[in-house]
């Protein structure tokens, strides 16, 4: 990264498309209040946030916004007392909220279950005295191993409200993954499902428990989740049904009072550059950070069903799914299985039967139905969406294109939104009221500092290439990293002053931020400097590809070459004459510079968990050389 200089820019992108007018008009908020936002928060950012805190109820006030005087360890509303749950949860009860669904859940074989705020509730209150009975208390660490359930939120919330710190471990991973994650938060208790469904099979969890925890004693509870009825092995002295547990315990509990900077959840990364770390998110600021973007980007209305696809196990499901939708009041959607079963169109199954408004996914589940066509959205009845958004790496424009014209008829605009597991919040998006550029992340919202750098600092011209930044600290910032604080320090100490996220990217003449890929992913060739990104947006453009990996390969002449990975739409063969046809159709969307050394067809791409596509595994494949760590590795 050292070796960074400015990236150039080979992708033109210049369609631009509008609001239309009654969105702009029924926005929460219009134009002038959002100028008038990015002046205060350019002004006094301090007040900006203080005005988002008092949008939520706290025990106890804060008496300073933020403490700085031991940066990069900043403090958010110092001596504040707050409870995330109270917020979600406890003050709806007193509102008309109460008899509002919090949560609509969709199994893979097609059961559902809905739950009011008021239901969510009392299920929670149960749990969390089940927990307390079970002797866990403030400050211990319960791992969840869970998939997509009811449960998983409702154990999410309880661990909150008791003032445990939850820990996600993506149901997925392997038992090696759980092991390294036991051992390191110091778990005292697990609570996991017996299995689940996806993609047409069930799933056992319980027998990978078994096995990891009978090599290490990790914890003195397990907690079992009844959800595919498959027979599983209990033992008497450590694992107990959730159903026993709960079923007896009273519908009230008392919410623990937590200082604003005592830790919520700790949560992994996901591996793409190295091995995960855990990373830690507090009560007070967090909640600030993440109520005030869901509202201001997805402009959230009384009679919202919010779809975040994520799975709870990341940042994404832990934001935008759990926390952010309950502390809004809105509906929030959560669905167990594979979006290709039994078939291609169940996204959209879903979104006509439940009458989603909100649908917020990624760029790898856009592509993914991409190459199925119109012929499935065309299906069903898709009219009670009015805003779509975007999630988790950049998204091509063609694919941006589609998701717009397709799935939104033109009418719902796509928040595009950059954020990451250490910012814990949305930083970089569209709003509902201005222009969207296809591909672009737009600008930094108000409150959030970002620049584009060079590895001295310096800001480098418009649209070239260059270190992402945050100049200012922001509330849903991460507080540390579990047992590891010069990890911490470590993403504030290459620029001094700054958070560098790690990413390229470039802004525009108009200030759209354009994300470009990450920064060890740059390909040198020739001394020409580009962005994974771009190369791959080109070769998603073609008609034949649905998704595309580009990685640099050591070169005598040029020092590296391009490599690209290939998968392509239904119907479609691959041949030599195609491969020929991607190679010139690179050239004559990004110019020479971008000449491809040679394409290869997969039927796949290697992926994480979350669906971001695993370069570095594609690298070590080609030149023979360790993946590091690959416990995030998709398996289907």
């Amino acid at each position: 990264m050292d070796q960074l200089g400015a990236l150039e820019t080979l992708l033109q992108e210049d369609r631009v498309f509008r609001p239309l007018p009654g969105l702009v008009m029924e926005a929460n908020i219009n134009p002038q209040e959002l100028a008038s936002a990015y002046q205060l928060a350019a002004h006094d950012p301090l007040a900006f946030w203080e005005n988002a805190a008092l949008e939520l109820q706290w025990f106890r006030r804060w008496d300073k916004v933020l403490d700085d005087s031991k940066a990069p360890f900043y403090k958010w509303f110092t001596n504040a007392r707050c409870n995330i749950v109270h917020n979600a949860l406890d003050r709806h009860i007193k509102t008309a909220n109460k008899h509002r669904l919090a949560l609509i859940w969709e199994g893979e074989p097609g059961d559902t279950r809905k739950l009011t705020y008021f239901e969510l509730y009392r299920a929670v209150n149960k749990m969390a005295g089940a927990l307390k009975n079970l002797g866990v208390v403030k400050g211990d660490r319960v791992v969840l191993y869970m998939p997509p359930l009811p449960e998983t939120i409702i154990a999410m919330l309880a661990c909150a409200k008791i003032g445990a710190v939850h820990c996600m471990v993506f149901a997925g991973f392997s038992g090696k993954a759980l092991k390294d994650r036991l051992r390191d938060a110091g778990a005292r208790c697990l609570i996991t499902a017996d299995g689940f469904y996806r993609n047409g099979r069930v799933v056992p969890l319980k027998p990978a428990v078994d096995e990891i925890l009978e090599e290490q004693d990790a914890v003195d509870i397990c907690v079992v989740v009844r959800r595919a009825g498959i027979e599983v092995e209990m033992h008497p002295a450590r694992d107990v049904w959730y159903e026993d547990i709960v079923r007896h315990e009273k519908p009230e509990a008392m919410t623990e009072v937590m200082e604003s900077d005592d830790p919520l959840f700790l949560l992994y990364t996901s591996g793409t550059t190295g091995s995960p770390r855990g990373i830690v998110h507090s009560h007070g600021g967090y909640m600030v950070g993440i109520h005030h973007t869901l509202n201001w980007v997805f402009d959230i209305k009384p009679t919202d069903i919010f779809w975040c696809t994520a799975d709870p196990g990341w940042i994404t499901g832990h934001s935008y799914v759990v926390y952010a939708p309950l502390l809004a009041g809105t509906t929030t959607l959560l669905y167990e299985g594979h979006p290709l079963y039994p078939q291609a169109d169940r996204m959209w199954h879903i979104t006509a039967k439940h009458g989603v408004s909100i649908l917020y996914t990624t760029p790898t589940t856009i592509r993914m139905l991409m190459r199925y066509g119109n012929l499935f959205p065309r299906q069903h009845d898709l009219t009670s969406l009015r805003m779509l958004g975007s999630v988790g790496e950049p998204i091509n424009p063609e694919a941006w294109v589609w998701f717009y014209q397709t799935i939104g008829r033109g009418e719902c605009p796509v928040m595009d939104t950059w954020w990451q597991t250490e910012s814990g919040q949305i930083m970089i998006s569209p709003m509902p009221v201005g222009l969207l550029k296809p591909g672009s992340v737009s600008k930094p919202l108000p409150g959030v500092e970002a620049d584009i750098v060079d590895r001295t600092g310096a800001p480098v011209p418009r649209d070239k290439g260059g270190l992402l930044v945050i100049k200012k600290p922001w509330p849903g910032m991460m507080q540390n990293v579990w047992n590891d604080p010069d990890a911490y320090r470590a993403y504030f100490e290459k620029i001094p002053g700054c958070y560098v996220a790690g990413d390229v990217a470039r802004r525009d003449e108009d200030g759209y931020f354009w994300m470009q890929g990450r920064a060890d992913e740059v390909i040198n060739v020739a001394g020409h400097r580009l962005g994974t990104a771009e190369l791959e947006s080109a070769l998603v453009a073609h008609r034949a590809v649905a998704e595309a990996a580009v990685i640099g390969i050591p070169d005598k002449i040029k020092g590296e070459v391009a490599k690209a990975f290939v998968t392509l739409r239904e119907g479609v063969e691959e041949s030599d004459e195609l491969a020929k046809e991607l190679k010139e159709h690179m050239k004559r969307e990004l110019g020479p510079v971008a000449e491809l050394k040679s394409v290869k067809f997969r039927k796949d791409l290697p992926k994480t968990k979350s669906g971001k596509i695993l370069r570095r595994l594609l690298k070590a494949e080609e030149l023979g050389t360790e993946p590091g760590d690959i416990s995030m590795l998709e398996e289907e």
